[in-house]
C-alpha cells in the first residue's frame, strides 16, 4: 500500500453511496465496492458492498470472480483500520496471510444485489492504543446466503518506520520508472484465464526450467489504481489464479480458447516484497488430485521467485468449469503465520 498522506492524494468527490475512497486506499471512487460499516459487540463489524453490473477486468455476468471477491475483502482492512481503530492514514498496512473458500452457493442467480461481509477480527496486538497487527474472519453474503469465507492476517507499520524498512525501494516514482519491460504473455486466449483482453495475462509461457515469468504493466488501471513501490499484493493473487488455471490437467473440453477451470479455494502467504525493478518467475506443482470428487479437484502449489529468494507462496484448489465443487474446509487450510516482512496491500 502506498502511503495516502491526506485525503487529497484522492479524488475529491466519492462515488455517493460507497465509503470514502482513501478509506481503502484506491483513488478511482468508482473502484470502491464498500457502501457502510456498522460495528457491533467487540470487534465485531457487518460491512455493506456493492458489486458492480459490469466491469472491463472482472468477472460480474453469472459467476462469482475470487479476484473481486479478495479486492473487496481486502478493502476492508483499510476501512476497519482507519475508521474504526484509529489507524493514520499514510500508515502501511502488510500483507501477511490470506485465505478464501468459495462456497457452492457462490453463482447462484437468486443470491441478489445486496452483498455483506461479516467480520470479526482478532489476536489484535497494539502499540499504546493503535493496533500493530491483526487477522480477521470474514464471512461473505449474497442476498442473505453465505457465498464464501475468508481468513487473513496484516500488520500496521509507520510511515516512518516503513520508508526505514524499504530503504531506497521507498521511492515510489523511481520504483515505477524502474520497472522491467513486460514480456509477451502466454500464448493462449485471455478467456482461458476468464478475462477479456491479452494485457489482463500476466504469465508468460514456461521456459525450459518451469518457470512462468510475470507480467508486470504498471499502467494496469486495476492493479495500479495509483503508484506503488512494488508488485501489489492483489496482482500476485490474480497470477497465482493464472498459474493454477494453466496447470491444471482438466482442461474445458471446448479447446484451449475456452474457459480453463475455476478456482475454488486459495491459501497464501506473503513473505517479502516483489520489486518492480527486476524478473520475478512462477512455478507450479500439482500436489494432488481429489479422487473422492466427480470433478477431479486438483491442488496446485504456486511459488513466485525473484533473485533466488521465494517471495510468496500459495495452494490452490480448481475445478473443472463444467462440473464445479467445492472442497471441504480441510482442503483449504489457513497459511501459517506470516513472516514480519510481507507483501504489502496495494
Amino acid at each position: 500500500m502506498p502511503p495516502h498522506e491526506t485525503v487529497g492524494n484522492c479524488i475529491a468527490e466519492p462515488v455517493s453511496g460507497r465509503v470514502p475512497q482513501h478509506y481503502v486506499h484506491k483513488t478511482n471512487a468508482s473502484e470502491v465496492y464498500l457502501r457502510s460499516w456498522t460495528g457491533f459487540g467487540q470487534d465485531r463489524f457487518r460491512i455493506d458492498a456493492l458489486w458492480p453490473d459490469t466491469h472491463p477486468f472482472y468477472r460480474v455476468a453469472d459467476t462469482l470472480d475470487p479476484l473481486l471477491l479478495s479486492e473487496t475483502i481486502r478493502q476492508t482492512f483499510p476501512l476497519l483500520c482507519h475508521a474504526a481503530y484509529g489507524v493514520p492514514l499514510g500508515d502501511q498496512l502488510i500483507w501477511e496471510r490470506f485465505s478464501y473458500l468459495m462456497l457452492e452457493t457462490a453463482d447462484a442467480p437468486v443470491n441478489g444485489p445486496d452483498v455483506e461481509l461479516h467480520v470479526r477480527c482478532y489476536d489484535i496486538t497494539y502499540r499504546g492504543s493503535r493496533p500493530t497487527a491483526l487477522s480477521m474472519w470474514v464471512t461473505v453474503t449474497r442476498g442473505g446466503v453465505p457465498v464464501a469465507r475468508a481468513e487473513t492476517r496484516f500488520a500496521v507499520m509507520a510511515k516512518r518506520v516503513y520508508q526505514r524498512l524499504r530503504g531506497a525501494y521507498a521511492d515510489i516514482p523511481m520504483a515505477m520508472k524502474s520497472a522491467v519491460p513486460v514480456p509477451r504473455p502466454v500464448p493462449v486466449r485471455p478467456a482461458r484465464f476468464h478475462r477479456a483482453s491479452a494485457d489482463d495475462v500476466l504469465l508468460t509461457a514456461p521456459d525450459a526450467d518451469g518457470a512462468q515469468w510475470l507480467r508486470v504493466a504498471t499502467d494496469h488501471p486495476v492493479f495500479f489504481d495509483h503508484p506503488v513501490d512494488h508488485v501489489p499484493g492483489m496482482l500476485l493473487l490474480e497470477a497465482a489464479h493464472q498459474a493454477a488455471i494453466g496447470a491444471s490437467s482438466a482442461p474445458n473440453p471446448a479447446g484451449a480458447g475456452a474457459p480453463g477451470a475455476e478456482i475454488v479455494s486459495l491459501s497464501c502467504d506473503f513473505q517479502r516484497y516483489v520489486e518492480l525493478n527486476s524478473p520475478c518467475a512462477l512455478f507450479t506443482e500439482e500436489l494432488r488430485v481429489d479422487a473422492s470428487a466427480a470433478s477431479g479437484n486438483r491442488r496446485t502449489a504456486v511459488k513466485a521467485v525473484q533473485n533466488d529468494l521465494v517471495a510468496f507462496t500459495a495452494e490452490l484448489t480448481t475445478t473443472a468449469p463444467s462440473a464445479p465443487t467445492t472442497p471441504s474446509l480441510q482442503q483449504a487450510p489457513c497459511g501459517a503465520a506470516g513472516a514480519s516482512r510481507g507483501g504489502a496491500l496495494s
